[in-house]
């Protein structure tokens, strides 16, 4: 599923019209991403938690010539699943 199908789902399930499930979606997805980039989580119950980690600086090897090339430390965002989710998931 695409952003174009996700925002026509949300019409279809929500009543709202293309252009306000649009601007809903992307401000859901821009808070999510200023409160990540600020250090944050979001915690929707059921569903999941947005989180960052940390990723040190390591060693690595370029693949085609074996030469070390170093790797920055970086932080990584990550996504964890809620157990509603994994239930809704798994559901026969």
């Amino acid at each position: 599923m695409n952003k174009n199908e996700l925002i026509s789902a949300i019409s279809d399930q929500s009543g709202l019209s293309k252009a306000d499930s649009t601007r809903a979606l992307d401000a859901t997805l821009e808070v999510i991403s200023k409160t990540l980039k600020k250090g944050g989580d979001v915690r929707l119950v059921g569903f999941g938690t947005f989180l960052t980690t940390k990723r040190a600086a390591t060693e690595g090897r370029n693949p085609r010539t074996g030469q070390k090339i170093k790797i920055a430390a970086s932080v990584q965002p990550k996504f964890r699943p809620g157990k509603g989710l994994k239930d809704t998931v798994n559901k026969k």
